[in-house]
């Protein structure tokens, strides 16, 4: 799926009240359609919106929400790498400005060959909005 098209449910996997599953523009889309007027209001939807950028390979808003400290000139993405879904394990508030978030992330290559990324990610509250800093991969 590219940047340009829009799932109808979104990649994150978030479901409502009764576990059902979250239209993609109630969920992660009205971050990436809105960058500057709608910020993620805590760090585990900016994670769950990055991951869903990650799907939709949606470069500058993963650039975007990357803190400058760590931010990478540039960003390339794995042609033809699935996604297979997300699941959030933890999400703590350290204090104000700080936060981690605990998820798995599946993906599969183009050979077939399933991976899962396990990271505790930390999370930094300036200006109004979260950014990513970085993770600790298990």
């Amino acid at each position: 799926m590219s940047a340009t098209s829009s799932p109808h449910v979104c990649p994150c996997g978030r479901t409502d009240t009764h576990q059902r599953a979250l239209a993609y523009s109630a969920c992660c889309g009205k971050y990436h359609a809105d960058f500057e007027g709608t910020p993620a209001p805590d760090a585990e939807a900016l994670m769950r919106s990055r991951y869903s950028a990650f799907v939709l390979q949606n470069a500058p808003y993963l650039l975007a929400t990357w803190h400058p400290s760590r931010r990478p000139a540039t960003l390339e993405f794995d042609p033809g790498a699935r996604w297979l879904g997300l699941s959030v394990k933890a999400h703590q508030r350290l204090d104000a400005s700080h936060a981690e978030v605990e998820f798995v992330a599946r993906q599969r290559d183009t050979s077939g060959r399933a991976t899962r990324l396990h990271e505790r990610s930390r999370f930094v509250h300036e200006e109004g909005r979260w950014f990513y800093v970085d993770g600790d991969q298990f």
